[in-house]
């Protein structure tokens, strides 16, 4: 069998590493060429419910003989334990807008790409900003960005062989809306952020709670409504910020939004029981909606997604064993059943052609390819998430990522947005 250099060396790692620890057993996981070590060892992941899903942890228990213990927490609250307790876990799984600070605050150490099996398999997105040649790498803080440690300690986009992390989940992000009451638009072409703030939805509509997400969800619809001009959306000017606010607060006042939800199943309920028809959602949330019969639809707005990508960070204090652990756990997340588990759900995995092993024609076809689905597929709770005929909106992966407006994303005036988003929050 031939072996490229990278997944040799990856191989004669763990292997080493095996025998150091008096290890007397290796596990082939499926036709990965990678050795995944059964010890008795520990490992504390630190995240939010986005990823850190238990079917996810009894499957890693289960392949990596290591045990997992999942810290899952609001994005605002595990954000603030890693970037000031790294101790306190060994893995932090988040979003790409929480790399800046988890870096400088000195929170996570680089991880080398020599030990990352699945390194040459991930795919151009994160490295480069791309899927497609004539793609919108999008405002704000693209991945590639933020990917690359380089040699005088700052991160950015120059390629070198330590990263600031594992490159895995990502989705674009819209809002959400009830077509039996929202009249259905077409993808791409009416389908706008502005739809957030028409007044015929006036008091039913929700945002997300986080200011590196609702407020930009709100920033494309007063933009797209000509309420406020930004000159760069991905990094606002205190200016811009205040006038932003000034028409979010007199609308808030106003009536015009029902709230904010913290949790996907909060979205989903206010939904479910008609106190919102319009709202920024997470695709597991729309999934859970279509589930259970409901009319929801994720738009693709005409400006542009909101994009977001997921991060796996080594902790500064990982060393010794709980390292090699922690980069077992990374490079299972690559070896296939992970993405395929997260596509049933709508996300995306960086590495996505070895998670098409496990998964359906149909299931690839309809979640990736954006085909009409052959047969109704299921969730990964069980239930039917996408019934036979529909389409993915939004259409391949490929088209929705090439149609980014901003990403998520900390911006140089981050803490100016707080106090506006509590004034937002407050006012009546």
């Amino acid at each position: 069998m031939k072996q490229s250099r990278r997944t040799f060396l990856a191989t004669a790692t763990a292997t080493a590493a095996t025998l150091a620890a008096g290890a007397a057993s290796r596990r082939i996981y499926g036709d990965a060429p990678y050795g995944f070590v059964r010890q008795k060892r520990a490992l504390r992941v630190l995240g939010t419910h986005v990823t850190l899903q238990e079917p996810i942890r009894q499957r890693a228990e289960k392949d990596l003989g290591i045990t997992i213990h999942f810290q899952p927490g609001g994005s605002a609250s595990v954000l603030h334990q890693a970037s000031t307790r790294p101790e306190s876990f060994d893995l932090y799984e988040q979003w790409s807008n929480s790399i800046r600070l988890l870096w400088q605050a000195g929170a996570i150490a680089p991880i080398d790409t020599s030990r990352l099996v699945y390194w040459d398999e991930i795919n151009s997105l994160t490295k480069t900003g791309k899927l497609t040649p004539h793609g919108r790498v999008g405002a704000g803080d693209a991945p590639n960005k933020l990917l690359y440690v380089q040699d005088n300690g700052t991160l950015g986009a120059d390629e070198t062989q330590r990263i600031s992390f594992l490159p895995y989940v990502h989705n674009v992000d819209s809002f959400a809306y009830d077509a039996s009451v929202v009249p259905r638009g077409v993808a791409y072409q009416t389908e706008s952020w502005s739809w957030l703030l028409d007044s015929r939805w006036a008091g039913r509509v929700a945002l997300c709670n986080e200011p590196t997400i609702g407020l930009f969800d709100i920033a494309l619809a007063a933009q797209s409504k000509g309420l406020v001009e930004f000159e760069d959306i991905g990094n606002l000017s205190k200016s811009e910020i205040s006038a932003l606010f000034r028409v979010l607060v007199d609308l808030r006042r106003d009536g015009h939004f029902r709230g904010v939800w913290n949790s996907v199943p909060r979205s989903v309920e206010l939904m479910r029981c008609g106190e919102a028809v319009i709202e920024s959602m997470f695709s597991p949330g729309v999934s859970a909606l279509r589930a259970e019969n409901i009319d929801c639809v994720y738009a693709a707005p005409k400006e542009g997604y909101r994009a977001w990508h997921g991060v796996m960070c080594l902790s500064a204090a990982t060393s010794n064993a709980t390292k090699d652990a922690a980069y077992e756990y990374m490079n299972w997340w690559l070896s296939g059943w992970p993405g395929a588990f997260v596509a049933r759900q709508g996300y995306y995995i960086s590495n996505p052609d070895r998670s098409r092993r496990e998964m359906t024609d149909q299931e690839w076809e309809y979640w990736y390819a954006g085909k009409p689905a052959a047969t109704d597929l299921i969730g990964t709770d069980g239930r039917t998430v996408v019934r036979r005929g529909e389409t993915r909106t939004g259409g391949s992966y490929e088209r929705r990522f090439s149609n980014i407006a901003v990403w998520n994303t900390v911006m140089e005036h981050y803490e100016y947005t707080l106090s506006g988003w509590n004034e937002f929050l407050t006012a009546n």
